[in-house]
């Protein structure tokens, strides 16, 4: 049998979710050692999880509840913000665009749609290709000194034609499509397409990665030696 780890891991996004939204988030969630966001969620409902959980919290931006957004990014108008640190509050840490290690995971964050209105976060498929080249230096140093680039890339929008739609907000990214096969996370994790029956896909397989629909909440793990490809 594979040695198991002690990494549960509570996946939220575009929804606020009473069953996580509660005085009983301890009871139901507590084993989560972390927290993902795939965005368009609230940072107080973000910081209700963490206060609640004390577990840390990865997240990225989607294209709405963009309040803090020009804040994160350290953009001009960003200064300011009731959360006046990039880190947010304490455990609540945003990394788009950016890789980080959380624990023994390798987590990567891309946030944001494809463009629909000209609305912030948003990018046509060339600019979402040059926010996954801002990753590769930590990708290569991850695989030269961890052995593997990366174990959970998190993003808002969907990879193209896994569990994206055809109309022109929720199409996916095709070079999600690229990452997966040249990097080989074992998740991508994302939201952005809401799931309102239960016959909906929320798992689907491609290449060596298992895509997720983190919609509402999902708790994902633990996982084993095996399964987490050398945590």
């Amino acid at each position: 049998m594979a040695e198991e780890l002690p990494c549960k891991i509570l996946c939220v996004a575009d929804q606020i979710d009473p069953l996580v939204y509660s005085s009983a988030v301890k009871e139901r969630y507590g084993e989560a050692d972390l927290v993902l966001c795939a965005g368009d969620l609230p940072l107080d409902y973000l910081d209700f999880i963490v206060s609640g959980l004390n577990r840390p919290l990865l997240f990225v931006f989607g294209n709405h509840h963009l309040e803090a957004y020009r804040h994160y990014r350290g953009l001009r108008g960003g200064a300011g913000h009731p959360w006046d640190t990039k880190e947010g509050s304490a455990g609540l840490t945003h990394i788009g665009s950016a890789v980080r290690r959380e624990g023994p995971l390798l987590v990567a964050g891309l946030g944001g749609s494809r463009r629909y209105n000209n609305g912030e976060n948003q990018y046509a498929e060339t600019q979402m290709f040059f926010e996954i080249c801002k990753l590769l230096p930590a990708l290569i140093l991850n695989r030269i000194f961890r052995g593997r680039f990366l174990d959970i890339l998190l993003t808002h929008a969907p990879p193209r034609g896994i569990g994206d739609r055809e109309d022109p907000c929720h199409r996916g990214f095709k070079c999600f499509l690229w990452f997966m096969k040249l990097f080989k996370p074992r998740y991508l994790v994302h939201g952005h397409v809401h799931l309102y029956d239960l016959a909906d896909t929320r798992s689907s397989r491609f290449e060596k990665t298992t895509v997720i629909n983190a919609y509402g909440h999902i708790l994902l793990g633990p996982f084993s030696r095996q399964d987490a490809a050398g945590f």
